[in-house]
Formats: C-alpha cells, sequence, structure tokens
C-alpha cells in the first residue's frame, strides 16, 4: 500500500501545470522529486496533500481514494507536508511553536512539552526551545518546519526544499536527520530538491519531471544516467557524477 496519484493533471486555463503524472510513495522509502522551475514539483506536492484538486486524474492512499478532499483529511490520513515558506510563529519561542501544533494534535500540555522538547533534540540541539522563533537562523527556521510536520506523526511525510538556505554543514545534518526519521517513524518521505548532491546522497527513488509531465523514474545511479535528465536537469554528464 502507498501514496499513490493515477494519470493526474492540474490545469489553470489552458496551462497544464502537471500533465497525466502517476507517482507512488511507499512507506519507508525516499523518493526524491527533481526538475527545473516550473516542472511542476510543487503542483504535484500540492496535489498529494490536498492543496491542489485535480482537474483529472486522482490521489490514493493505501487505496482509498480522496474524492474532493481537503487538506484537513490528508493530514487526519497520516500525509504531513513543510512549505517552502516556514511562517513560524514568530512571537512565540521555538519549543512553543511545536507545542501548538502538538496540543492541536490531542495531547495534552505536558505531553506536547514533552514531545517538543525530543523533537527538537532532533533537529535543533543544544536545549534551544526557549528562544524566540524570531531569532532562528533560515536554514533552522526550515528545520524546525520539519519538527512541526512530524508532530502528526505521520505516514508520509512531503518536504518542499527542505535545504533551501541552508549552508553545506547544515545540509548534511539535514540529511542525517531524514535517515533517522524513516527509522524511528518508518514513513515515506517525498523530497522536492534543487540540491542534486542531497537528492543523490539521500534517496531511494528519484522522480524527474520536466514541463509538467513525467520523463524518468529510477534509483539516483539510473537517473544519473539517464541523458535526458542529466542534460536538461543537471548539467553535463561530469557535474552529474561529480
Amino acid at each position: 500500500m502507498a501514496l499513490v496519484t493515477e494519470g493526474a493533471s492540474v490545469r489553470f486555463g489552458g496551462l497544464a501545470a502537471i500533465d497525466g503524472v502517476s507517482f507512488t510513495l511507499e512507506p519507508g522509502e525516499i523518493v526524491g522529486l527533481i526538475g527545473p522551475n516550473g516542472a511542476g514539483k510543487t503542483t504535484l506536492i500540492n496535489v498529494l496533500s490536498g492543496f491542489q484538486r485535480p482537474t483529472a486524474g486522482e490521489v490514493r492512499l493505501e487505496g482509498r481514494r480522496f474524492v474532493d478532499a481537503v487538506p484537513d483529511a490528508f493530514a487526519r490520513a497520516g500525509i504531513a507536508r513543510t512549505f517552502q515558506a516556514v511562517r513560524l510563529f514568530k512571537g512565540l519561542s521555538v519549543s512553543e511553536n511545536l507545542e501548538v501544533s502538538l496540543a492541536a494534535n490531542g495531547l495534552s500540555r505536558r505531553r506536547a512539552r514533552e514531545r517538543a522538547k525530543a523533537l527538537l533534540a532532533e533537529f535543533l540541539p543544544g536545549d534551544r526551545g526557549g528562544m524566540p522563533a524570531s531569532a532562528l537562523t533560515y536554514g533552522e527556521e526550515r528545520k524546525v518546519g520539519i519538527a512541526r510536520a512530524l508532530a502528526l506523526e505521520p505516514r508520509y511525510l512531503l518536504l518542499d526544499e527542505p535545504a533551501a538556505g541552508m549552508a553545506a554543514a547544515e545540509v548534511e545534518d539535514l540529511r542525517a536527520a531524514i535517515v533517522r526519521v524513516r527509522a524511528a517513524y518508518g514513513c515515506g518521505i517525498l523530497v522536492v530538491e534543487h540540491n542534486m548532491a542531497l537528492i543523490f546522497a539521500l534517496c531511494d527513488r528519484i522522480h524527474a519531471l520536466g514541463s509538467g509531465r513525467t520523463i524518468a523514474v529510477g534509483s539516483p545511479a539510473e537517473i544519473s544516467a539517464n541523458a535526458k535528465v542529466r542534460e536538461a536537469y543537471l548539467g553535463a554528464p561530469e557535474s552529474a557524477s561529480a
């Protein structure tokens, strides 16, 4: 059983943002979604999380069809996501930002505080839960955004450009944290990302989009060897293998 789109299309007037895309995310695997700006990556992640209804095709979660579902229904079914813009509550502490999500998920205040502390230990070590969210760097904000998504204890976690704005050392910390998340939660993880080094080091499979359509799906080695992907999205063969 998996999170699936079957022939999903989204059209805005005469423009096809995605066109007949079939995508699968299995429990416990990490899949990278790549493509240039305008390829349809964000539209696909919006479809998978209920923020965009497909104009054709369907979304299924472990066999259940989502028809006219809203984002809250996707979240209740076990699909959590991050956004390119994190939008933390800057007037609250880092820990309180997580506690709000946890309390909304039904945890008591005490349990929410304990859970927030554990999540922050994974993504923002150094006992910084009490610091104001406004004091975080951009990269730290993105890590807290992932921790906030994990507050739902999802079966599927969708990450929209999680490494954006991060330095190289932060990206490596992020990679290790995502691997730990899979081990701890057993969830399927989708990573939409322009950082190809992270994608190749992290993912079991890679799904490449171009102009709203699937152009290749395969292992990192297969995608690296695919001439269309290499030339259109990864640069020359030398840079793809670097």
